[in-house]
């Protein structure tokens, strides 16, 4: 089939760590390689955030990069970019009538997606699967006055799950949240994303370690619902141990970033400079050999809608001490591969990485169940059956959509 995936701020090109590069961007880049490998042909329509970006990249066989031209060509804040996704739907429409290549299906990730993509779709009689990736609900609940999202948002969101023609949620958490909005629970499927294993094993080189001091690692970008302050305020019950966080700036800037600052001030305050490394953003393919140097991962957001980190974790034979929000509660199998905890809760965290670190006999068990767990349950071939077989169910399906653009 041809799948149109569109993703309007999170390219599959994107080096990650950046306030708005994540979790979403390797989404995207993993499942539109995994749909190529069973024979479809992706197309990603993302919007052009720089001059010097061509129309269109090949990211691998099967699988181009289109960059939209909506919007000025610079970088523009996720929050502020639904005045644009007008400009970013008509251009989708005629790109496809003027081209020979129509999708069969439209994929759109995230809602602002969701609004471009519905809008072109109903013009072409195209259907149209929506993953959300994270709900403004949640966002709301948990940032209160700090979020920023456009005021329509958590509206937009429930209309689109009304609208398309399926919704791939990747948790049961999810599911429940969006029939709390009126989402018909018979418009979704639930489907994971997956985990690179070729990618994220055991076998392979590791970061240097400091000899005596276990290694807890963290990983993602550096907002604050991630809950990196928990973890340095954890530290002082965790004696020996060493705090790496991977994520945010450019090695080169780490010194003048705002929110490391913010952390090593705190980790100062509480004791453990001496024991805190902020690394900045790696490369993606460097960062197997981060996981593999680490006695365990704690990944303790506030809330999150998957959670990509764990699994990749796990992949590489690491076992997780999470928050038990969100995707983490289906990822992570408390007291199996890992242990959950109270979101918001430096003690609790303090003590569950302190057991586990002292505890070797339990976690080489989790490290053995978390391997397992990853490569039978959460490859990305699996997740791109499973997603490949929504596609063709609505494939027939031609109806008009309720939702405009903008």
């Amino acid at each position: 089939m041809r799948v149109a995936m569109i993703s309007e701020h999170a390219s599959p090109l994107a080096v990650l760590g950046g306030e708005d590069a994540g979790g979403q961007n390797t989404h995207v880049a993993e499942l539109s390689t995994a749909l190529a490998a069973a024979g479809h042909d992706v197309r990603v329509y993302t919007r052009r955030d720089g001059p010097e970006l061509p129309e269109t990249v090949r990211m691998s066989d099967a699988v181009d990069v289109v960059h939209v031209p909506a919007g000025p060509p610079e970088p523009i804040a996720k929050d502020e970019l639904l005045p644009y996704m007008k400009d970013f739907s008509a251009w989708l429409v005629g790109r496809w009538r003027a081209d020979d290549w129509v999708p069969d299906v439209v994929h759109a990730h995230f809602w602002m997606s969701g609004l471009a993509g519905i809008a072109a779709a109903r013009q072409t009689g195209v259907p149209v699967v929506q993953t959300y990736h994270a709900l403004g609900t949640v966002k709301r609940r948990h940032q209160g006055t700090a979020d920023t999202s456009p005021a329509r948002r958590v509206g937009y969101e429930r209309a689109l799950g009304r609208a398309v023609d399926r919704v791939i949620a990747q948790s049961q958490d999810e599911v429940r949240e969006l029939v709390r909005m009126g989402v018909p629970l018979d418009r979704m499927t639930v489907i994971p994303s997956g985990v690179n294993n070729r990618t994220f094993s055991p076998e392979g080189p590791a970061v240097p370690r400091t000899p005596g001091r276990p290694r807890i690692l963290t990983v993602g970008r550096l907002v604050e619902r991630k809950g990196y302050q928990d973890l340095v305020r954890a530290m002082p019950m965790i004696p020996d141990a060493e705090c790496v966080i991977v994520g945010g700036p450019p090695p080169g800037e780490v010194d003048t970033d705002p929110q490391v600052r913010r952390l090593r001030a705190l980790a100062e305050e509480v004791g453990v400079a001496d024991r805190v490394r902020l690394i900045g953003a790696v490369p993606r393919e460097e960062m197997p050999y981060w996981y593999r140097s680490a006695d365990l991962l704690v990944a303790a957001p506030w809330y999150e809608p998957f959670g990509l980190t764990p699994l990749e974790a796990m992949a590489c034979g690491v076992p997780v001490v999470g928050t038990a929000v969100g995707g983490l509660t289906d990822t992570v199998v408390d007291g199996r591969t890992g242990d959950l905890v109270p979101p918001r809760d430096p003690a609790a965290l303090g003590a569950a990485v302190r057991d586990l670190i002292v505890d070797r006999v339990r976690r080489y068990g989790y490290a053995r169940a978390a391997l397992d767990r990853a490569h039978r349950e959460y490859s990305w071939s699996r997740t791109a059956d499973q997603i490949g077989a929504v596609y063709s169910a609505v494939s027939e399906v031609r109806r008009p959509s309720g939702v405009v653009a903008g």
